[in-house]
């Protein structure tokens, strides 16, 4: 189980990093529209299409790794007030019962949304550039199932806590409590 956690924990943080370097081109890109629509005046419509492929892969490829780093949005006023137990209780709660259906279901329509792109090589119709629109929407589909996969090492973390046991590849228990807080020192 230690491995599998560690595995997949790995490439969500690896995915992570990747998504973080591609706001390095998505920033160049919209100065150099910026620049060339306010000072060339000749606006690019390619810039857009570069801006939203590698704003739609950034945010798949690093939304696992924000659910790894416990940084999604949460009802806070109360989840603080509770022992580690119950906050993975509630975790638990909202994973099994909640995210995981809906990401499950939203990577099903993601993979037709791909299959289609890919079998009518469909383009993106926005400038002459004209991409094929399929290697985007790979990103869609593998930033759902990664999400999927850390939500399910959640699920075994937040198990383990449950049961009073060190989730399984948890390295620096001086800085965080069972539940995978950040201590406040």
């Amino acid at each position: 189980m230690a491995s599998f956690v560690n595995f997949i924990e790995r490439i969500t943080r690896f995915f992570g990093y990747v998504a973080a370097w591609m706001i390095a081109p998505l920033a160049a890109s919209m100065v150099w529209e910026v620049f060339s629509r306010y000072v060339l005046s000749a606006p690019t419509f390619w810039a857009y299409e570069i801006a939203y492929m590698l704003m739609g892969a950034s945010l798949m490829l690093g939304i696992a790794y924000t659910l790894q780093l416990r940084r999604h949005i949460r009802v806070d006023f109360i989840y603080d007030l509770v022992p580690p137990k119950k906050r993975a209780m509630i975790d638990l709660g909202g994973y099994i019962f909640f995210l995981l259906p809906v990401v499950l279901w939203i990577l099903w329509g993601l993979w037709d949304y791909l299959a289609y792109a890919y079998e009518t090589k469909e383009v993106s119709g926005e400038s002459a550039w004209n991409p094929v629109v399929w290697p985007f929407r790979v990103t869609l589909v593998f930033g759902f199932l990664l999400f999927a996969l850390q939500i399910i090492v959640e699920i075994i973390k937040g198990g383990h806590v449950i049961m009073g046991l060190t989730p399984p590849g948890w390295s620096e228990p001086e800085s965080h409590d069972p539940s995978g807080h950040a201590v406040e020192p």
